[in-house]
């Protein structure tokens, strides 16, 4: 409870359209209805988290810096969401957000969300190992329980990837996708997102759609060096993980309720294509039965990678255990 006050409390600091900047304590008593100490008791705790809030005798509150941190008030006072996140799990360190969310399936609603500010086994695809050190990037996972035939979950991978195209946008990131997933940034990956599934036959218990973003990142090992980038290596500037996790769960939200309508990529399959990494280009497809080359023509609606072969065939490409490169690099 006094977490969502002080979200609440923090949330009308921020936002206070007032020309000195102030809200004063009685506003924020009438608003929020709780009394004076509670507002003050609030307040005194987001100074001790970090928070620079001046206080002016008969003018009020005014914040005037915030901390880079990922906690249950610093969310929830940027959340603008119906239901993503609304129901949220904060963890300072854990393994994985996804398991977290696998762990305490019985007990979550649609649309809960785990975030961590670090994890010590987070996952990419085909196993590999997702880094997310402490205080510099944004690890998240999305729970929800859609109502629509198993075979229709792989494709929430991409809803995520244009939700986080959006995201990248609004903090003016020129960015595109390499297919599936993958949010790249002059050739470098930016974001990684990993969807998994417990299904029966013909009905989904629930899928969990991962998420891992490169924030304030500023080094890469020398493997990773030629291949991943970040926020701030791309923009040269530091960036709020909580405004960038409150601004991707929104338009997370409102992609998944376009796609629950056809439940397929329809809507937003030409989008994809416009900004799919190498459309029209020669790639390489490394498949486990095969490697081959054609050129990429985009997705079709249920977000096979479409590829034409030299011999004028086209494959549709199921991402799986296969990957597509460029025949040059990365992307």
């Amino acid at each position: 409870m006094f977490a969502n006050i002080k979200a609440e409390v923090l949330k009308r600091i921020r936002e206070v359209k007032a020309e000195d900047g102030f809200i004063s304590g009685q506003r924020l008593c009438r608003e929020l209805s709780v009394s004076r100490t509670a507002v003050w008791k609030a307040v005194s705790a987001l100074k001790e988290a970090g928070y620079e809030i001046e206080s002016v005798t008969n003018k009020g509150y005014r914040l005037i810096s915030s901390p880079d941190i990922l906690t249950d008030s610093e969310l929830l006072s940027r959340m603008d969401t119906e239901f993503v996140g609304r129901e949220l799990l904060v963890f300072e360190v854990t393994d994985s957000t996804n398991e977290e969310l696998k762990r305490r399936y019985t007990e979550l609603s649609d649309g809960a969300v785990a975030v961590a500010d670090s994890q010590s086994a987070g996952k990419g695809r085909r196993g590999r190992v997702w880094e997310t050190p402490p205080g510099e990037n944004i690890a998240l996972s999305v729970f929800l329980k859609p109502d629509m035939d198993p075979s229709r979950a792989s494709m929430l991978t991409i809803v995520a990837a244009m939700a986080m195209l959006d995201t990248c946008r609004e903090a003016g990131l020129d960015v595109s996708i390499k297919w599936p997933n993958d949010v790249v940034s002059e050739g470098k990956k930016l974001c990684g997102i990993l969807t998994e599934m417990s299904a029966e036959p013909d009905f989904i218990n629930y899928v969990i759609v991962g998420v891992g973003v490169n924030v304030n990142r500023k080094g890469f090992p020398e493997e990773l060096r030629d291949r991943a980038t970040s926020f701030c290596l791309c923009a040269g500037r530091n960036f709020s993980r909580a405004y960038l996790t409150s601004l991707f769960l929104k338009f997370f939200e409102q992609r998944y309720k376009g796609f629950l309508k056809t439940c397929d990529l329809s809507g937003i399959m030409d989008e994809y294509n416009e900004v799919l990494a190498g459309k029209g280009s020669k790639v390489r497809v490394l498949d486990p039965k095969g490697e081959y080359e054609g050129i990429s023509r985009g997705i079709n609606k249920t977000g096979e990678l479409l590829v034409e072969t030299d011999e004028g065939d086209i494959r549709e490409v199921y991402s799986g255990e296969v990957s597509v490169r460029g025949v040059y690099g990365y992307v």
